[in-house]
């Protein structure tokens, strides 16, 4: 599977706000290339199971939908009567 693929202007917010996470929670500082470089590596490991969940979000949906539509479609048939006469 192919890690998630950023547009590059967001990915330079997102290294930015690692870097403030670093300066901020851990006290410690991380530069362009290397808050890069860890935005790429936590894409790579966590894409497979963004991607899963968002598949299961999905199918939860279409599921719900689906029981919708079904409702909706017996909703509609129409009484038949046997009036042979």
């Amino acid at each position: 599977m192919q890690p998630i693929k950023i547009q590059r202007e967001h990915k330079l917010q997102i290294t930015s706000s690692i870097q403030d996470y670093f300066d901020t929670e851990l006290s410690s500082e991380i530069g362009q290339l290397a808050s890069e470089n860890l935005l790429d590596f936590m894409l790579k490991e966590l894409s497979p199971y963004i991607y899963n969940q968002a598949l299961a979000d999905a199918r939860k949906v279409i599921e719900h939908k689906m029981i919708s539509i079904e409702e909706e479609l017996y909703a509609l048939e129409q009484p038949i009567t046997s009036d042979r006469r």
